[in-house]
């Protein structure tokens, strides 16, 4: 009977070198990325847990209190843009987005590693793409100087932030090609 190591949960192809008996600890970058990764599902997590506890704020507010919190509409607006660019490069690192692999079954390996490696170059290539023409639309936004409208709270860092997650996940994309699937894991991305 062979043993067989499981990564823990959370941890996706990128986040760390598998190790295997005796052999050395993961590296130095794979560690840095892995701590990232933590941090990003930390604030990302943060965020959910700020918009959670607005909302019932808010509800109890408006319903019992007839006191509704200021611009809460607008604060859970730019909390859930947030939310949704800081989950995106968590999706993708752990190979979670979507899939259809109806078709898997018939393909040989080499056939769905293909396939693989061109979606994930597709998905950089159009993430890389976005990123900038989000970026391009930040510095507008700085430059205009938006605010929202009730609150006046500015708008720009919300926009870079998603430029920023835009680039990070077209990065993590880029270095899922050289990161083959493994043939039982269920997260191709064809």
């Amino acid at each position: 009977m062979g043993t067989e190591s499981r990564a823990p949960a959370g941890a996706g192809p990128v986040s760390a070198a598998p190790v295997a008996n005796g052999a050395s600890s993961p590296s130095g970058t794979a560690r840095v990325r892995g701590w990232l990764m933590r941090a990003l599902a930390a604030v990302a997590s943060g965020v959910l847990f700020g918009m959670m506890m607005l909302t019932a704020v808010d509800v109890v507010g408006r319903y019992v209190l007839n006191r509704p919190v200021a611009g809460a509409f607008e604060i859970t607006e730019m909390m859930l843009a947030a939310l949704i660019y800081c989950g995106l490069p968590l999706v993708s690192q752990r190979r979670e987005h979507i899939v259809i692999d109806s078709f898997d079954h018939f393909m040989s390996r080499g056939v769905k590693r293909g396939l693989d490696m061109t979606a994930e170059v597709v998905c950089s290539a159009s993430l890389f793409g976005l990123a900038w023409l989000v970026f391009r639309r930040a510095v507008r936004v700085l430059d205009y100087g938006d605010t929202t409208t009730v609150l006046k709270l500015p708008l720009a860092p919300v926009a870079y932030l998603m430029a920023a997650m835009l680039l990070a996940t077209a990065l993590i994309h880029l270095a899922l090609i050289l990161v083959p699937h493994r043939d039982d894991d269920g997260k191709s991305i064809v």
